[in-house]
């Protein structure tokens, strides 16, 4: 095929656009070439794909503006779109475009569904072929290499990346049971942490760099998402929240860890390398929104499970 596609992600966080980026790279080896993604700034699209040779370029999805969003789409003179979303309002933007194609998810279909699976079927129904649902973040080697230089990252130490964020705070286990955690692991295995965590998270970061294991520890509090990359990619292990420095390090082939405290495992179901822990009593079938169960996850299991990971 010699054509142009254009995919729009609705979806506003930075691990949703970790887990539909298989859905992309299907579509680029479908037509053959690099296609263009439209995503929210949110997403952090740009940093993730920076270096994806299945997308040719990023552009910004407005909240608002319809008709500015038309004309950034206009100018590319797409042959075909494929919406992951059933929103009336971007069914018309493509539509008014000018692009011949569109393909997207039937209009107001999407409430309660699993929304990993539900862009997985829509892509292999749309291209008629099975497709590998392990997203996978691409990048550049030379800059893991640096990292592992800079950072001292190697072998002689078990590096492991701590998601003590989240988008939510009924959706962060305490951050005492990380210190904690961390204070245990390190008693067994000589570990150097990168703690995960943006600058709205100052306050969680302050405790760890206050504890004992200080000089263990390296903050991400003040880079970008695309300076993290490269060091995630060269640690070994994720431990923590489910979270958007989850999905990264999973994406970039970490044995993962997460803890659900108050949102869907689907989040976690998506690969392989991740292993799930949710609050006593629930199960992963049950747990999901309003679960609250932060206070619930057990220390007990989650350092057995650490421990299992990282050994």
């Amino acid at each position: 095929m010699n054509q142009t596609a254009l995919v729009i992600i609705k979806s506003m966080g930075i691990g949703d656009m970790v887990i539909l980026t298989a859905n992309i790279h299907a579509i680029s080896k479908f037509i053959g070439k690099p296609i263009v993604v439209m995503a929210q700034k949110s997403t952090r699209a740009g940093e993730l794909l920076k270096y994806d040779p299945h997308v040719a370029k990023v552009i910004s999805l407005d909240k608002n503006g319809f008709f500015n969003i038309i004309n950034k789409i206009k100018h590319h003179q797409f042959d075909q779109s494929y919406v992951y979303s059933d929103s009336l309002r971007l069914n018309l933007i493509t539509k008014l475009s000018g692009i011949k194609n569109n393909f997207q998810y039937k209009l107001f279909s999407k409430k309660g569904k699993n929304f990993f699976m539900a862009a997985k079927k829509f892509t292999e129904k749309t291209l008629d072929m099975q497709i590998d649902h392990e997203s996978k973040i691409i990048w550049n080697m030379d800059e893991i290499e640096k990292a592992k230089n800079k950072f001292d990252i190697s072998n002689k130490t078990i590096n492991i990346v701590c998601g003590i964020s989240a988008s939510g705070l009924t959706k962060r286990w305490d951050i005492k049971n990380y210190i904690k955690l961390f204070e245990s692991i390190n008693k067994k295995f000589p570990c150097k942490f990168f703690i995960a965590a943006g600058p709205k998270d100052e306050d969680l970061v302050n405790e760890i760099m206050n504890s004992s294991f200080k000089k263990n520890c390296i903050s991400f509090l003040k880079m970008s998402i695309a300076e993290t990359i490269p060091i995630i990619k060269a640690c070994h292990n994720y431990i923590g929240n489910d979270t958007g420095w989850g999905q990264i390090s999973a994406a970039l082939n970490l044995k993962s860890l997460f803890l659900f405290c108050d949102s869907p495992t689907i989040y976690g179901l998506w690969r392989k390398n991740i292993s799930i822990i949710v609050p006593v009593g629930e199960t992963i079938e049950s747990c999901g929104h309003n679960t609250r169960g932060k206070d619930k996850i057990s220390f007990e299991e989650v350092l057995n499970k650490s421990l299992k990971l990282i050994s």
